[in-house]
């Protein structure tokens, strides 16, 4: 049985999974050509991920052609009510709410993993780990995960190295069409637009701080550079700092970067990026938010120790008084700074990462026995798949190389 926060919420979650399926070609086409033949049905899929209308089209699609589908929320506040409302409603068992505890979350993990799934989506391996420690013996029945974050695949990785897997990980989020897509465009595009939902906010002028320059850094610092912001990007990695140097951002540590920033946005997949000794250098009134998976990017332990006051100053976005009279403002506790105060990524962008995600889940059931034990690549010719689906939808055509450059490229003479 369901663990939702209001079952009478549904009609609004179904008009924002009507208006997502309008812009969602890709998880369309596929489940057109897949529904007739009810390729999933006999099997579950678990579901751990952010619970929104676009997910929610998702699941659906999984159900229409014949799973059972189970979900989960991979944030305690990323899940829409209303969205999971509707979801129970079509027939989708769901366990999550806006607002729960970490004990709550952790009894909703356990609840999707009670229904013995053959085949798991995770959106930052909680639910594969919660697996590992509490439901060892799903180990042999489960056919495999798709990851889809970067801080799941990591996680994912480590577990490889140290214990080793008993079925396989397909690496979802190191696939091009999500990293260059997903972590580039829609955090990028996301991110900025909650700030400035939540904020009501100038972007243009001020200074912003990125912690960090992976694919989603980049994006946000792009989508920042072109509404007029002055950036700056803190690194540990010296490649990735000439490279935000290359591209005309200013380069320094977070000590320095602490003392001159308007607004910080955390993409680094790390923890106390921003901490204790930062908070007593910030101007007052910074504003702190995270893009990274987990709510650990800033230190909000060591905030909450040392604010001498806290109170709600708008909603989803919390004002700390320091010792030193100074004010920092949190955006959504230090959450997804996209998912727990915003919708997410743009549609269009998460109709490339969940049609990847539905293929994958096709692959897994009918390859994944074979398949090694390992944190495995997206197969390229799925990503050439869904991207000529994406450029059909698009009415754009491209070339294609002859017999004769075929040759040529194979060629060593």
């Amino acid at each position: 049985m369901s663990r939702i926060k209001d079952i009478n919420l549904w009609k609004s979650g179904e008009r924002k999974v009507e208006w997502v399926k309008n812009f969602m070609p890709v998880v369309n086409t596929l489940e057109n050509k897949y529904s007739s033949s009810q390729i999933f049905k006999g099997k579950t899929i678990g579901m751990c991920i952010h619970l929104e209308a676009k997910t929610a089209r998702l699941a659906l699609a999984f159900k229409n052609c014949g799973a059972k589908v189970v979900c989960t929320g991979s944030n305690p506040l990323s899940t829409q009510d209303d969205v999971a409302a509707y979801l129970v409603r079509e027939g989708v068992e769901v366990f999550a709410w806006r607002g729960e505890t970490l004990k709550e979350y952790e009894e909703n993990l356990e609840e999707v993993l009670k229904r013995e799934p053959d085949l798991i989506i995770d959106d930052g391996f909680d639910l594969t780990v919660m697996l590992y420690k509490k439901f060892p013996h799903l180990k042999n029945k489960l056919i495999g995960v798709g990851e889809e974050t970067t801080t799941g695949v990591n996680r994912a990785k480590a577990l490889l190295k140290d214990r080793g897997l008993d079925f396989p990980v397909v690496a979802v989020n190191d696939s091009r069409l999500k990293f260059l897509f997903d972590n580039r465009y829609g955090t990028g595009e996301s991110s900025i637009a909650s700030f400035m939902r939540n904020t009501n906010l100038l972007v243009s002028g001020k200074n912003f701080v990125v912690a960090g320059y992976g694919w989603v850094g980049r994006g946000i610092a792009h989508k920042l550079q072109g509404l007029k912001a002055k950036v700056i990007i803190t690194e540990v990695d010296p490649i990735k700092a000439l490279e935000a140097h290359m591209d005309g951002f200013d380069v320094m540590p977070m000590n320095e970067a602490a003392k001159i920033g308007d607004v910080f946005i955390t993409a680094t997949g790390n923890f106390k990026v921003i901490n204790e000794q930062h908070f007593y250098n910030l101007k007052d009134g910074a504003i702190l938010a995270n893009a990274g998976h987990f709510n650990v990017e800033i230190d909000m332990e060591a905030l909450e120790k040392i604010a001498v006051e806290k109170r709600e100053i708008r909603d989803n976005i919390q004002e700390y008084k320091l010792p030193n009279g100074r004010r920092i403002f949190v955006i959504a506790d230090g959450r997804l700074l996209n998912l727990a105060s915003g919708d997410g990524h743009p549609v269009e962008i998460m109709d490339l990462s969940f049609g990847l995600q539905f293929l994958v889940m096709k692959w897994l059931l009918e390859k994944g026995k074979e398949l090694p034990k390992s944190v495995l690549s997206v197969p390229e010719d799925m990503e050439k798949e869904l991207a000529m689906i994406k450029l059909n939808s698009l009415n754009i055509n491209i070339d294609s190389l002859t017999e004769e450059q075929l040759k040529y490229l194979k060629s060593w003479e």
